[in-house]
């Protein structure tokens, strides 16, 4: 794919970038559901399916609609905690994604898409689970008309890259381009473990959106005019460390002097995903994860098992309880477990009009809070903190 149709790709809509200069947008509050749940299958899709009745029914919001799940299969393909396999401590687990298409399909949605950009991946995305010992048929099996897209190649389209700007000029970039997957997509879930991240604090649904910028634009390695023909490396250059932008091709940061550490970088990335590309159901697997990181860390990470599930439709406010389960303040900053050298994210994406983080404004269905939560920080070992520009694998 060359300059050429790369650009001719882009909406045309894309081009009209919004002014510089930040306002705060008002924040919306919707319903969160709390589940206890201990395991994946069938008690798993009977908690799921509780929660989505309780914020109102999925038919109201797929039917006849082409919905996208983006997971997270951060890191590489052999990271392990205690040799479990990686589904039970830092991956979504496929027999959540297998339940969720399936009351997705009983739901009347059209066409299910379920898409992850996995690290230095040049191939397809089942072929990537294959190789993790990921089984793909549990996934493709759940429900008629069924994909697998790795966002991180060029959309097999005329269109392989569509632009979607920040609402209210962004916090970074004021517009990012990605896979046109999520362009024909109208419903977007965010689905991913409950998990502390080393560099912005958390790794909750937000949080999982990281991984919808393409490594073949976004990436390290990437060319500097035009995006590259496959990924060479994972998101630290131009993400986490700011030493480059992306190809001439794609919107430049709108501050290059802004600072190079990624306790700053990534949660404003990951708000103004959050607000360019909206979800429309988040949910958050807590039936078992790891606590310290969001990857495994001798001394630092332990695999745990709170039993709780959190889902929402809005992911600010979905974050904001998740938070609260684990023990945190969705209102701390930076300074503040479990943001001691970074920027809440929450707060990020809140000034951008995506939810509210406060939890006074946001309706609890299902369990309370209180009855559920698991301190996270009374797990695992210290924290590791990581260095401004160290590398990373997502």
């Amino acid at each position: 794919m060359n300059r050429r149709q790369f650009v001719s790709g882009l909406g045309a809509a894309g081009f009209a970038m919004i002014q510089p200069g930040r306002m705060r947008a008002s924040a919306p509050a919707s319903r969160v559901a709390i589940a206890r749940c201990k395991s994946y299958g069938d008690e798993f899709v009977a908690a799921a399916g509780k929660m989505f009745d309780q914020l109102g029914g999925l038919g109201r919001v797929v039917r006849g609609k082409t919905v996208t799940i983006k997971i997270n299969l951060t890191g590489v393909e052999t990271a392990r905690q205690d040799y479990l396999p990686q589904s039970r401590t830092i991956w979504t687990h496929p027999r959540t994604v297998g339940g969720v298409i399936h009351l997705l399909d009983k739901a009347g949605a059209r066409r299910i898409r379920v898409v992850e950009g996995p690290w230095i991946w040049p191939a397809s995305l089942q072929e990537f689970m294959l190789k993790a010992g990921w089984d793909p048929n549990l996934v493709l099996s759940a429900a008629p008309r069924v994909e697998l897209i790795n966002t991180n190649m060029p959309y097999k389209s005329s269109k392989p890259f569509t632009r979607f700007s920040v609402p209210h000029g962004g916090h970074l970039f004021p517009a990012y381009d990605l896979s046109s997957a999520f362009a024909e997509s109208d419903v977007l879930i965010s689905m991913t473990k409950i998990k502390e991240h080393g560099t912005a604090g958390v790794t909750l649904s937000i949080k999982n959106l990281f991984g919808i910028t393409p490594t073949t634009i976004y990436g390290n390695k990437v060319p500097k005019d035009e995006p590259a023909p496959k990924p060479y490396g994972g998101r630290q250059e131009i993400g986490h460390m700011g030493s480059r932008q992306p190809p001439s091709s794609s919107p430049s940061e709108k501050n290059p002097t802004t600072p190079r550490e990624g306790g700053y970088r990534i949660p404003r990335i990951v708000a103004d995903l959050a607000a360019a590309v909206p979800v429309s159901l988040a949910i958050l697997d807590g039936i078992e994860t790891i606590a310290g990181a969001e990857l495994p860390r001798p001394g630092t990470t332990e695999a745990i098992s709170p039993g709780v599930l959190v889902a929402g439709a809005n992911v600010v406010n979905t974050d904001a309880v998740a938070m609260a389960v684990m023990g945190f303040d969705p209102m701390a900053d930076r300074g503040k477990a479990p943001f001691e050298t970074c920027d809440n994210t929450l707060r990020l994406a809140e000034e951008l009009g995506v939810g509210t983080r406060d939890l006074g404004q946001i309706e609890v269905a299902g369990e309370a809070i209180e009855d559920v939560v698991f301190k996270f920080r009374d797990h695992g070992g210290p924290r590791q903190w990581r260095p401004p520009g160290s590398r990373r694998t997502a």
